[in-house]
């Protein structure tokens, strides 16, 4: 009974203020509706406690929510989804400017190599690549994806100062291994002629590898000169030196090419990576400070050297693989929050992650690490310190290889579009731009950038940087 007459003083309250509030606008037709009337309505019902409960509970559904529109896009993605299950498509296209949303577009389209990129449902695009194929003549290629966030600022920084970088240093490293070989052939010559007449069966073969012809020569060298063996010795210690000392320019350490270089006369590429990613990353935190661009960016760097597949990455943008059986293999895993090892790492810096529509660092940023995103790089709560896997493609002897930014992990699982790519590899840019759409279609918030390499890699000399402008 109680319930029933408040039920009906609340119905009788509701009533007089849609009855007060109908007769203030009826009587207002024959007036002028001056800025001060309005203001007296306005704050007569601000002012009113149901509004101010109702306000502060609509402001706590947003605290709690988050990303409102994130979430309204994700449910229309499942009734799309649902819809496209009964043969009806492109529901969500009823309720979005399509035209806006596909406005700005990359698109690179060369042998063996083809990239798709649109801005997607962001205001703008934030999305860099790289395209290096042979650089140089070297044998090597190289290629990027950065997905910024916060701005454009550090993807940019990225594609126009990272790469260049990593990109000379390759140069320079392939020349001193050319130069060491060149080296090595004539010292080998050179003992050879020198290599005495008179040697026992037993110490030819011995003496057919150059450490032997080396201590060889060593035994008959005449070392009674102690100025020279001092200048020879001071020489050696000089050198090593400069191979192993890091100069300092402009507060940033520059690392001598040469420590690149094994004894086995290959290249530590991995080694080459993290050191140009942690180098970059600290010039460009010291141009964000001067600037006040608190940016970031993911990256996702493959470097192909013969039969070997050198993958680096920072943050959530993605490789994967169809090996010669068409299985997907991960070439990278994303850096999350929520993930343990991620988490551990932000815990034991003094930060702490929070749900807010998804995981996030400090409440803020989705990925845990990243380029750039200086404010939470001071306690190294966020960081840019790359995992790299190395694959022997001779074992896997892929087809293809799909690099993207998380705008298509976000509709797409690897095993899908390693499936999509399948069906569309003979399409034009190679299934990229099929995928492309097909995730936008999906509902994708973000940017969508994808690179397919289709294998075997033939190479051409065709290289494109993602930039600015774009190819629309």
């Amino acid at each position: 009974m109680d319930d029933l007459v408040e039920d009906k003083i609340i119905y009788q309250v509701y009533l007089s203020h849609v009855k007060l509030f109908t007769s203030k606008i009826l009587s207002a037709k024959s007036k002028v509706i001056t800025l001060s009337n309005m203001w007296t309505y306005i704050r007569f019902y601000l002012t009113k406690p149901e509004t101010i409960l109702c306000l502060a509970l609509i402001f706590c559904l947003f605290a709690l929510t988050g990303n409102v529109y994130q979430y309204m896009n994700g449910f229309l993605k499942k009734i799309n989804r649902g819809i496209n299950s009964f043969g009806v498509s492109n529901f969500q296209q009823l309720m979005l400017d399509e035209k806006d949303a596909l406005s700005k577009n990359w698109s690179f389209d060369g042998k063996n190599v083809a990239l798709y990129a649109i801005k997607g449902r962001r205001s703008q695009m934030e999305d860099r690549y790289v395209i290096k194929t042979n650089i140089m003549d070297t044998g090597i290629s190289l290629f990027a994806i950065f997905d910024g966030h916060g701005g454009e600022f550090a993807a940019e920084y990225a594609t126009t100062n990272l790469m260049p970088n990593l990109m000379n240093k390759v140069i320079e490293i392939k020349k001193l291994l050319n130069e060491k070989n060149i080296n090595t052939d004539d010292n080998y010559k050179s003992l050879i002629s020198n290599t005495p007449e008179n040697l026992t069966p037993q110490m030819k073969p011995k003496l057919t590898k150059p450490e032997g012809l080396m201590a060889l020569k060593a035994r008959h060298m005449n070392f009674t000169d102690d100025s020279a063996i001092k200048g020879r010795l001071s020489f050696n210690i000089k050198m090593d030196s400069l191979k192993l000392e890091a100069s300092k320019e402009n507060d940033t350490v520059v690392i001598n090419p040469s420590t690149y270089l094994s004894n086995d006369g290959s290249i530590n590429f991995s080694k080459l990576l993290i050191d140009e990613v942690l180098a970059a990353d600290k010039l460009l935190i010291e141009t964000a400070k001067r600037t006040y661009d608190i940016a970031g960016s993911t990256a996702l760097i493959a470097l192909i050297e013969n039969d070997t597949l050198f993958v680096a990455n920072v943050g959530d943008s993605r490789g994967v693989m169809c090996d010669k059986k068409g299985n997907a293999i991960p070439l990278s895993f994303d850096h999350k929050p929520q993930q343990m090892r991620e988490k551990k790492r932000i815990a034991d810096a003094g930060g702490f992650i929070s749900f807010n529509g998804v995981w996030r660092v400090a409440g803020v940023l989705a990925t845990s690490r990243a380029l750039g995103d200086y404010p939470l790089k001071e306690n190294k709560y966020v960081i840019a310190d790359p995992d790299v896997l190395t694959f022997d493609l001779s074992h896997h002897d892929p087809q293809f290889i799909v690099l993207a930014s998380d705008g298509l992990w976000d509709t797409f699982t690897n095993e899908e579009a390693v499936e999509c790519i399948k069906h569309h590899i003979d399409d034009s840019f190679y299934g990229a731009k099929y995928l492309t759409l097909q995730s936008f279609n999906r509902g994708s918030l973000d940017n969508i950038t994808v690179l397919v390499i289709k294998f075997p890699p033939s190479w051409s000399k065709q290289s494109h940087n993602g930039n600015n402008a774009g190819n629309k």
